[in-house]
């Protein structure tokens, strides 16, 4: 076996060694073991008659003749951890290293690596530094967005590493592009894998496997993904699937959207369970249309990937479509109604309002229909002008009664497309055809562009349009004479679109085909029920409106092109198509990362791969732990030999073993507390043993120090939770402490604690939480709470804040202090009784020192919270000005620290010119 570089260990078990060598000297023990039993010899005896004179004497000290084994065994076993310490023993040693070439790194960075991406960075990072001491060249691939591979220095590849992150993707490259992007040197191959099965895997390892080594890295968990939701039989149905059949597993899938005042929220929750041995669960739920119509993402809750998304579309979503129509009157022809035609292809997919105009616009629908309405009174035309302008769209069908009637003839009508000519074109009429006339090709920038034209459509009669120099821009479908067949213009947010012919078979064949409800479709008329086939989107173009990326982020495409409509669909995604909703016309449709045909298989290796889990065991050295235990052993050796030998009495054996032992766990927990509440500014707040309200205070006073860190010229570390038992509080300026009706109630040396703390110059920050529906005071249960934690404390008078008080200009200028609930009362130290305002001042000279508490219930930790991506945890009231009020508090916890820090600094005069100009006095 060949020597091991410096800082490479060779594995026996789960145990490495830097030094193993070293081992060498165990065998010397046995032989070490022996010579100590046989010396010293034992005594020859002779006989002295002289030695009766010492019968009687007692010496002092006495040495035994031969070592006692417990003893020997004792030094045995000290001699054996020192030897196997100096070996430099190694816990879970790192094994990534492999070679001495050139190293790729290959990572899939497909959403399924999203979960665990930070594991992954840690793995790319312990495999550059070994090559940096290696003196190793390295270069890295992504499969999901390959580039040429070119080797470079591994301290120059390290400093790329930041700006790695996942795809929203998978891996779409094959075999030969990939061995286009390989240098022909050789190199060894490290693979980070996803861990789904995918049918490139088996090419791309026997590839790696010819440049060199390969070693394979994946996760030891499921992938888990959702698929598109679908509205079947009046219910949503959620289905997640999984990479391998495993055990029951539930899961909690998330409904986001916004409520009616347009603010993002949480909508309702919903539980998945997979039954043991399945890959996929379905779960239905039953959702009204109202709040369909507001759901922009479903969400598993606490998994970080874009699979773990579906984006909702219009497929969820029915329209509702108003039909009103000229006549209803022709009892028993039912295939002469004019609505007919226009129910039969609506009525599967949209919600169908029909009525008087002046009942239906107040449900403001999404679409409205009218079939051979020619004449409108003037405030139904005000009205329904109204509505177009805000963005509806308005059908028109032409029939006898707009043929005969005198609009859009002189001049354009509002709500007309086109102006129109009088008597309309009728076989056998003035203007006779002769024979019925077919549909042209649809032109390029028409909506209907793409559509199949059948040759059993034609049209018989029409309303002509008036020729004019808008009508050929307006024209999105004609006869194959060039005559217009339907007409469109856009007004204000809206459209008006003019069918020329009937709703029903009176003047055309139309409404008898396929081709009806596909034009209705490509107007947003109806929204199909689940994805559309592959062909209905050929000749359009489609705008992403929000994409994701690889953790499951919803971001804003403003910068991204158009897609066309026969890629939508069907081409795989990438950096042209990424997922997420994309529009074209009033129509939403959503390309989702798991599709419905999409299966998720765990990754297949080829025999002999080897492949080892990307989350190991922390490396953990032991040659410390036992050197110390050698030390330890000999140090009781030391004891042992001289109580046998006599030298050692009563209390010297005990302060020997207080020597020893002393040390305890205890000591080393408090010097890592007290180090990491020095090193910088730090806020603490109480632990209240109440798992929730703990993580909600550390969570606030983390965005407070975020705050603080931008805005000031504060710098805090971390906050850290403080038990009042056991920790020291004079490290922390300010103590948060949430009252909670459970919480313990200190002990005596607790409050002693406390009360030295409080009368040293720190601040504790009651916040009872219950402002929304109890003041200040013991009107609620954490109010008694506070009064019982309370009064043990040494507590100054207190009064409602002053509006002079220094706590209102510290560093923002305020008078109202709202966190999650907006209560104005908060109670501080009392102002002297002869306190007075200085002529000239705007305030008196209030609080020499900081108050020592301040008290309140507004739940400022809930509205100062963010998560460690930086997020907000808890909604504050509504849209903008519930924004408005989490900046408030804020700049409450901001004047709250820098009074801490400051005390009565801003009530200097000083700073009377600046904050009389601040004032506007």
């Amino acid at each position: 076996m060949a020597a091991p570089r410096f800082g490479e260990t060779r594995m026996i078990g789960a145990i490495g060694f830097l030094f193993p060598w070293l081992l060498l000297a165990l065998l010397a023990l046995p032989i070490l073991w022996i010579i100590l039993r046989v010396v010293p010899p034992a005594p020859i005896r002779r006989v002295f008659p002289g030695v009766t004179l010492l019968l009687g004497l007692k010496d002092e000290e006495q040495t035994s003749d031969r070592t006692p084994w417990w003893l020997l065994l004792l030094r045995i076993i000290a001699l054996a951890a020192l030897i196997i310490g100096l070996a430099g023993p190694v816990l879970n040693p790192r094994s990534d290293e492999i070679g001495r070439g050139p190293v790729l790194i290959v990572m899939d960075a497909s959403w399924a690596s999203a979960p665990d991406w930070s594991a992954r960075m840690a793995l790319l990072n312990r495999v550059l530094d070994d090559a940096v001491r290696a003196d190793r060249t390295a270069a890295f691939l992504s499969l999901s967005a390959p580039e040429q591979v070119t080797f470079q220095a591994a301290t120059e590849l390290q400093s790329t590493l930041a700006g790695l992150a996942p795809k929203a993707w998978g891996p779409s490259i094959n075999n030969e592009t990939l061995a286009t992007l390989l240098p022909e040197q050789s190199f060894d191959t490290i693979w980070v894998s996803d861990e789904l099965n995918r049918e490139m895997r088996s090419d791309m390892t026997a590839l790696f496997s010819e440049k060199g080594a390969l070693r394979v890295f994946a996760p030891e968990r499921e992938t888990i993904a959702l698929a598109p939701a679908r509205f079947e039989g009046g219910v949503t149905l959620l289905e997640a699937r999984r990479s391998f059949a495993g055990p029951t597993r539930s899961v909690q899938v998330d409904v986001h959207g916004s409520d009616p005042s347009g603010a993002a929220r949480i909508l309702t929750r919903a539980d998945i369970t997979f039954e043991e041995g399945a890959k996929i669960a379905v779960q239905d739920m039953s959702l009204p249309a109202e709040l369909r119509a507001r759901i922009t993402h479903f969400a598993i809750s606490g998994v970080r990937s874009a699979g773990a998304i579906t984006l909702s579309d219009d497929s969820l979503r029915r329209r509702e479509v108003a039909l009103i129509a000229g006549r209803e009157d022709r009892e028993g022809l039912e295939l002469l109604s004019p609505l007919h035609y226009l129910r039969q292809a609506l009525q599967p997919n949209a919600e169908l309002l029909e009525g008087n105009l002046v009942d239906i616009l107040p449900a403001s629908p999404d679409v409205m229909i009218l079939a051979d309405v020619a004449t409108l009174a003037p405030a139904e035309e005000a009205e329904l002008t109204e509505w177009v302008e805000a963005g509806g769209l308005l059908v028109r069908f032409a029939g006898s009664r707009l043929a005969a009637s005198d609009v859009s003839r002189a001049s354009e009508d509002t709500l007309m497309p086109v102006r129109l000519r009088a008597g309309g074109r009728t076989v056998g009429g003035a203007m006779s055809w002769g024979t019925p006339k077919e549909l042209a090709p649809f032109s390029e920038d028409s909506p209907f562009f793409g559509l199949a034209i059948s040759a059993d459509v034609n049209v018989s009669s029409q309303v002509m349009a008036q020729p004019d120099p808008t009508l050929a821009a307006r024209v999105i479908a004609e006869l194959s004479d060039g005559t217009p067949l339907v007409t469109r213009k856009f007004l204000g947010e809206g459209q008006v679109v003019l069918f020329h012919v009937t709703a029903n078979a009176e003047w055309s064949s139309l409404p008898l085909s396929g081709l009806f409800v596909n034009m209705l479709d490509r107007l947003a008329i109806s929204s199909l029920a689940g994805t559309p086939q592959e062909g209905d989107l050929d000749g359009t173009t489609w705008k992403p409106l929000r994409v994701m990326d690889g953790f499951g982020r919803i971001l804003e495409a403003d910068t991204l092109t158009g897609v066309a409509g026969e890629e939508l669909l069907s081409a795989p995604l990438g950096p042209d198509l990424q997922p997420g909703l994309y529009e074209s016309a009033a129509r939403k449709i959503a390309r989702n990362v798991i599709a419905a045909d999409t299966d998720l298989a765990e990754a297949v290796w080829p025999t002999g791969t080897e492949v080892q889990p990307l989350q190991t065991h922390e490396e953990t050295p032991l040659g410390g732990i036992l050197l110390s235990i050698a030390l330890a052993l000999l140090m009781l050796d030391i004891v042992a030999s001289l109580a046998m030998s006599g030298r050692l009495r009563g209390a010297i054996a005990g302060i020997g073993t207080v020597l020893l032992f002393g040390l305890t766990p205890a000591d080393a927990q408090q010097d890592s507390f007290a180090l990491a509440a020095s090193s910088e500014l730090v806020l603490g707040h109480i632990i209240t043993r109440d798992t929730a309200i703990d993580n909600t205070a550390k969570a606030g006073l983390r965005g407070l120090s975020q705050t603080l860190f931008y805005r000031t010229s504060i710098e805090p570390s971390d906050p850290i939770g403080v038990d009042l038992e056991t920790d020291e509080l004079a490290f922390f300026p300010l103590l948060y402490w949430p009252i909670t009706q459970s919480q313990p109630t200190p002990s005596a040396n607790a409050y002693a604690k406390l009360n030295e703390y409080l009368r040293s110059g720190g601040m504790i920050l009651f916040d009872t939480r219950d402002a929304d529906i109890a003041r200040f005071g013991a009107a609620s249960p954490n109010g008694r709470k506070l009064q019982t934690l309370a009064a043990p404390l040494d507590i100054p008078p207190l009064e409602p804040l002053p509006q002079d008080h220094v706590l209102t200009r510290t560093f923002y200028l305020l008078q109202d202090f709202p966190g999650r609930h907006t209560a104005r009362d908060l109670w501080v130290e009392a102002a002297p009784k002869d306190a007075e305002r200085i002529e000239g001042m705007p305030f008196r000279n209030l609080n020499d020192g900081v108050s020592p508490v301040v008290i309140g219930g507004n739940d400022w930790a809930a509205a100062w919270a963010i998560d460690r991506r930086g997020n907000t945890v808890f909604p504050i009231g509504r849209g903008f000005a519930g924004e408005r009020q989490r900046e408030l508090a804020y700049r409450f916890g901001v004047n709250l620290v820098m009074h801490v820090l400051t005390g009565n600094y801003k009530s200097d005069q000083v700073h009377v010119p600046a904050l009389l100009d601040r004032l506007g006095q």
